[in-house]
């Protein structure tokens, strides 16, 4: 077993509590999953085709700079 493995299991102990994770972290991760979809819930199709259109000029001026 690894020294740090070790430490850090007897701290564990010592605190007699788990470590969790963050809490906060976790809920920017499920925001964040949940976020794409509210976001094309809440803007209109027109919005929506300009913003794909910008993304898709964007994609093929990087593979094919013009000179």
């Amino acid at each position: 077993m690894d020294l740090n493995v070790r430490a850090f299991r007897t701290v564990q102990a010592a605190l007699d509590k788990p470590v969790t994770p963050n809490k906060r972290k976790e809920s920017a991760r499920k925001g964040g999953l949940a976020g794409g979809k509210a976001r094309a819930k809440s803007i209109s199709a027109e919005r929506r085709k300009e913003i794909a259109r910008v993304a898709s000029l964007a994609r093929w001026a990087a593979k094919h700079p013009v000179e």
